[in-house]
Order: C-alpha cells, then structure tokens, then sequence
C-alpha cells in the first residue's frame, strides 16, 4: 500500500511549502545504523582513606508535613457585554447567499454582535470543491470583514497554494473560507459552547449551498462546532470524517502553526489527505 502522506510535488508546490516553513524530504534507502562512540578509557582505581568515626546524631523529632497552599480558582471567562439578544432568524435553513449574509450582518442572537465592526461571513468561491473552517475571527479578521486576514492568512495562502488552491480563484483551484461564528470574540477569548452552537446554523447552510468536495476544519474550536466533539485535535488527525454527507480532514489552524512551526509537517500531511480524499 502507497503511503498516503506521500505526494509527488513539482517546482511550484516545493517553493510554496518552502514559504510555509516546510521541509520536504523522502528517504531513498534504509537509514545506516548509528556507530556507538567509543567507549571512555577505563581509569585507575583512586584509592580513598577509609571514613573517619561518626558520632550519632540524636534522633530529631518528625514534623507533620506543611499543608499545601489552595489552588486559586481559574480565572472566569468575560462576559460579552450587556445586550438584548435577539432569536436567530427564522428559515436559515431556506435561505440563499443574499439573504444568508444579510441576515448574519445584522444578527443579535449573541452577546458578540456588541462588538463587532464587520460580520465576518465568508470569502471564495461559492460552488468551490473546497471549504476551509476556522474558528472565531480574530480582530484582523474584524475590520477586514474577511476570514484568515493577517499573518495567518497569510500562511493559510501559502498551504493553499502548495496544493493548487486560491481564494481568488474560481472554478477549478478556487476554495470557500469561513469560519464557526461570523462575530469575533472579546479580546483573545475563545468562543463559548453557547456562541458556538448559536451561530452553527449559517454554517449548515453554508456548506448546503456550496455542496463541497472536501471540508478542512482548521482548530479545535472548528472541530468542536463542526464534529461536536471535544476529542483532542491530535486524536482526529490523519482520518477522514463525514459532515452532512462531506468527507472531513482535520488539521491546525495557522494561528497555532505560527506559534508552533515544527507541526507545519503535521499539517502538510494533513492537506495531502484532504487532496488524495478530493482526487479520489
């Protein structure tokens, strides 16, 4: 059986993955066993005088052991600002991508839509075989108005076009963006289950309208929203998922791989998948 991670590149796709921080290499014969380093030349035995007389100390008397001092409790997460949530619209189910965006601009079913500057609804084409999820919208994302802005997006490019992919591009080789909530979050707060599930709704629509291929959930939190799961990211990797029918691959988000540049492999194996899973 082929390795599924193996994947013949050319020029182009080596440069991409070069932007990408990755380093790309197949072994071409058994590895040669590793040589022991020499052994250390044996010393001469130091001779040591023999120990002088030692006068018993009296036998000290036990303490109890100190008492550990109470964890603090974690901090509380913020609560989004006071606001008069709204129900989710009616017949999100039903609507069509006018509609769907207009309804998700002006949305107040959560506390987040206090925040906001833009709705953060999607980028791409819309009948594309690709759909790629994020999570929340970072504050670049915010005033973009526009999902993966910044560094990032940035390195979400470069992965996408080192497998032919653009989110400029239509048709063949375009790619829809989005992510689990349209609003970002306070500050550097991650999205509640409560938030997560109130906005999972556009999401399902979404994917109805553009009938992927293929769907790259892109973080835990993408993960938690998408599979409803809170296994471990790593867990989910290297296997394919379904989603209303849609083969899924899971893979970290560029935020993380910007901090963590030695799984930018990890991910890059992960794409492969998605892309054998596509061809397939």
């Amino acid at each position: 059986m082929s390795d599924p991670t193996r994947f013949d590149l050319d020029d182009r796709q080596r440069a991409m993955l070069a932007e990408m921080g990755v380093r790309v290499w197949w072994p071409s014969s058994p590895a040669e066993p590793a040589v022991a380093p020499d052994a250390p030349a044996a010393q001469a035995p130091v001779a040591t005088a023999a120990p002088a007389a030692v006068t018993p100390a009296a036998p000290s008397v036990a303490q109890p052991p100190a008492r550990p001092a109470p964890l603090a409790p974690p901090p509380a997460r913020a609560a989004s600002p006071a606001l008069a949530v709204k129900p989710l619209a009616d017949g999100v189910d039903r609507m069509d991508w006018a509609a769907l965006q207009q309804t998700a601009a002006a949305c107040e079913a959560c506390g987040l839509c206090a925040q906001r500057k833009n709705s953060v609804f999607g980028v791409g084409d819309v009948h594309a075989d690709w759909l790629v999820v994020g999570e929340a919208p970072s504050e670049e994302d915010d005033l973009a108005g526009e999902p993966f802005a910044g560094q990032a997006g940035q390195l979400l490019d470069n992965m996408l076009k080192a497998v032919g992919l653009s989110r400029k591009a239509q048709g063949e080789g375009g790619v829809y963006i989005a992510n689990v909530t349209k609003c970002r979050t306070p500050g550097t707060q991650n999205p509640s289950p409560e938030e997560l599930a109130t906005c999972a709704p556009y999401l399902v629509r979404q994917v109805a309208l553009v009938q992927p291929k293929i769907i790259l959930l892109m973080g835990r939190f993408a993960v938690q929203s998408v599979l409803q799961t809170t296994e471990p990211l790593g867990k989910l990797r290297g296997q394919v998922h379904t989603h209303q029918g849609v083969p899924v691959v899971v893979t970290y988000h560029p935020s993380y791989l910007l901090r963590n540049p030695a799984d930018k492999a990890k991910a890059w194996a992960d794409l492969v998948l998605a892309l054998k899973t596509v061809q397939s």
